[in-house]
């Protein structure tokens, strides 16, 4: 994409309504606890410590809006702590630029680091500096400094507290996240009957995956239907495809197809109700019909693997059938003994987060880390954003670093698009908010309730965009600074501008020092092959010796296969929106090698729908498969890094010697590697280059090299190197 289009993308982008749940209860909660702290902040003591102590309060309560699995109290907590304890550190040293500087690089840095461990950490983190920046009152002695650090950390308790006293939902993100991976498999089943080989995204399995990892205290309070739903779908998931798929499961036409499309459009209907179950908590009726078609086929419409495929499915339904009727009953089960610390997945508590803090920065800290670079730009534009507004002669300067600190992210479409919204979000919410100062004139008490309609109102369009969410917050900044005696014709004509100018140093900041995802796409394609190759050898050898052993390393590979897919994902769809060239893989030889990869799992999944019990060695063939599979994967990975052309010769080996066993008892494990070869040679021909194609290419990294040696050895290359 060229940089026009792409600021095109990047306006429509900053500026679209997102779909999505609206959670008005919620918002207003959260507005409440803005109002119990502005409310006695400004009948006890001043207009202008009730503006102050509402920035805790406020924060607190927009983080509990982030995805997190944690409880939202304490994210409530940990946002009002973090923000306190800025804002103490930020009064310290405040109104000296040889000690606030140093304090603030090193700050928004660390804040840019919190990336590491996630968006959320993230963004809370960057509300840490914010608070940091602020001014709105400024104590004159430490005593006063711990005073203000205390009532903002009193705004996190006041939102922990009613979400203590007045629970909305309690489970509510777990139970929509493990809702989603059944829809995701519903609507997958539904589309494999009119397209048998049709593709399935496992990112709503992840999310369920990672919703699943709880502490031992929520352990022991979470609903029982929370627990085994999710490795329901898991099953289900390889099932479904193996009976559509016409190469190992039912006939492309015939009976024994439409007996198929009847089956998985019952499974559909089961999984759909059991997602709506889960979601809300009740029971859940499945359509007589889909119920009827749940029965083993005794008329001989589906043979062999088919058949087997179709009773397995018929038995797995059965238990999400129990789900289904169950509903919210089972929420009031008690939970039986033991089962509180066994077999959940462990999230670390809040007092073992150091350890895994520790090693994630640690992972990020390298030149060529997002994250890395993300934490470089921020403490960057954070220092130089405060140094030109402290310099203008305006009176709130620090909104222009605030600006930026708030709209930069690690990549680049999302600091673009948010930039945008930003600046079109304060321009509508200031002219909103100005509109209705002139209206009533000033008035502490008015201003301060309009401060709180506006928090609930951007609470409660908090998920719809950023650009929407931002109109209301700049009307309760107005109404903030209105509440504490500033004039609306000094403060709103500063907001834009200050806006404008913090919005365009983070922009430039990217530019001067990017970090795009576009030269990564070689490595990223890489790991996600090596993965897969190590994911298919471990079924096979699950094939070849069904063991426990082989059975939780095909479960760790295939955890580790879709990380890697999730990776590559995420990396091809910022190098689409990304202003620069290709580099190594260009945008068809990147569709083309995802598509392939993809057809590789699939196969692969198809396999592992048909893993013999325990016990019973099955396929001895398939252990030689998947050595030479692993084998030749792992390589290729190394030569799709350093634009090799992939070579699969011990694959083709392996299949022919397959082909000459005598006594194959496995024609759907034969069948499998068939189409894993085939995915492998589609690949190879993705990525390949022609002669021709390597000499000039070859040419061209000689041509950049020697035009890096020489922007080094002038000094003129050290902003853009490393992008």
């Amino acid at each position: 994409m060229k940089w026009l289009r792409t600021l095109g993308e990047v306006v429509r982008s900053g500026l679209t309504i997102e779909e999505t749940r609206l959670e008005p209860l919620l918002a207003l909660r959260t507005a409440a606890g803005v109002a119990l702290v502005i409310g006695p902040a400004l009948w006890l003591v001043s207009p202008a410590y009730a503006a102050s102590a509402a920035l805790g309060a406020y924060s607190a309560g927009a983080a509990t809006f982030q995805r997190t699995w944690r409880p939202r109290k304490v994210i409530a907590l940990g946002a009002g702590a973090g923000l306190a304890l800025s804002t103490f550190v930020g009064y310290l040293t405040a109104g000296r630029l040889v000690t606030f500087l140093p304090l603030l690089a090193v700050w928004a840095f660390a804040a840019g680091m919190a990336w590491a461990l996630g968006s959320t950490a993230g963004i809370v983190a960057a509300t840490t500096v914010g608070s940091m920046l602020v001014t709105v009152t400024l104590p004159t002695s430490v005593g006063r400094a711990l005073e203000h650090a205390g009532v903002i950390a009193l705004g996190g308790v006041a939102q922990a507290v009613l979400i203590l006293l007045f629970p909305i939902r309690r489970w509510g993100a777990h139970r929509d996240a493990l809702a989603d991976a059944l829809a995701a498999v519903a609507d997958y089943a539904r589309r494999l009957r009119h397209d048998p080989t049709a593709p399935f995204d496992p990112e709503p399995l992840m999310t369920a995956r990672d919703a699943a990892a709880v502490t031992p205290s929520q352990a022991r309070t979470r609903p029982p239907v929370l627990h085994g739903p999710r490795g329901l779908a898991e099953r289900i998931l390889p099932v479904v495809a193996a009976l559509a798929d016409p190469d190992v499961g039912a006939p492309a036409e015939g009976s024994g197809r439409d007996r198929a499309r009847e089956l998985l459009g019952a499974a559909a209907d089961v999984l759909d109700a059991a997602a709506r179950s889960i979601r809300r908590g009740t029971p859940a009726e499945v359509p007589p019909r889909s119920a009827d078609v749940l029965r083993v086929d005794e008329e001989g419409e589906l043979e062999g693997p088919a058949r087997q495929a179709a009773e397995r499915l018929v038995d797995l339904l059965a238990e999400a059938l129990e789900i289904a009727g169950s509903g919210g009953a089972r929420d009031k089960a008690p939970t039986p003994p033991g089962q509180a610390s066994a077999g959940f997945l462990v999230r670390p508590t809040m007092f073992r987060l150091l350890p895994v803090v520790v090693r994630a920065v640690r992972r990020e800290l390298r030149r060529d880390s997002p994250v890395f670079r993300h934490a470089v730009r921020l403490a960057a534009v954070a220092t130089l954003g405060y140094l030109i507004a402290s310099r203008l002669p305006l009176e709130h300067g620090y909104w222009a670093p605030i600006a930026s600190v708030m709209v930069m992210r690690p990549d680049f479409h999302r600091t673009y698009a948010r930039a945008v919204g930003r600046l079109a979000g304060t321009l509508a919410g200031v002219a909103l908010a100005t509109g209705m100062v002139r209206a009533l004139g000033p008035d502490a008490h008015v201003f301060g309730a309009l401060a709180v309609v506006s928090a609930a109102l951007a609470y409660t369009v908090l998920r719809t965009g950023y650009a929407y969410s931002q109109c209301f917050t700049a009307a309760y900044v107005v109404f903030l600074l209105g509440m504490g005696g500033q004039a609306w014709e000094q403060t709103v004509p500063e907001r834009v501008v200050l806006t404008l100018l913090g919005g365009a140093l983070a922009m430039l900041a990217y530019v001067v020092f990017p970090a795009w995802e576009t030269p990564r796409l070689p490595g990223r394609l890489a790991d996600w092959l090596a993965a897969d190759g190590r994911y298919a050898a471990a079924v096979l050898r699950s094939h070849a010796e069904p063991t426990r052993e082989h059975r939780a390393d095909m479960r760790r590979a295939l955890l580790a296969s879709r990380e890697a897919r999730a990776a590559w994902q995420e990396a091809y769809d910022q190098a689409r929106q990304e202003p620069v060239g290709p580099r190594g893989l260009t945008s068809r030889e990147a569709e083309e090698a995802q598509e392939a990869l993809k057809g590789l799992d699939r196969a692969t999944m198809l396999m592992e729908s048909h893993v013999p019990r325990l016990g019973n060695r099955f396929a001895p063939e398939a252990e030689r498969f998947a050595e030479a599979l692993e084998a030749d994967t792992a390589r290729a990975a190394v030569d799709v890094r350093e634009h090799r052309n992939p070579d699969w010769g011990r694959v083709e080996e392996a299949l022919h010697a397959w082909e000459g066993a005598a006594g194959d008892r496995s024609p759907v494990l034969r069948r499998g590697a068939e189409l894993q070869k085939r995915a492998l040679e589609d690949l190879a021909a993705a990525v390949s280059r022609t002669p021709l194609e390597r000499d000039v290419g070859s040419a061209r990294e000689e041509q950049r090299v020697r035009a890096a040696v020489a922007a080094e050895g002038d000094g003129s290359g050290t902003a853009h190197g490393g992008g």
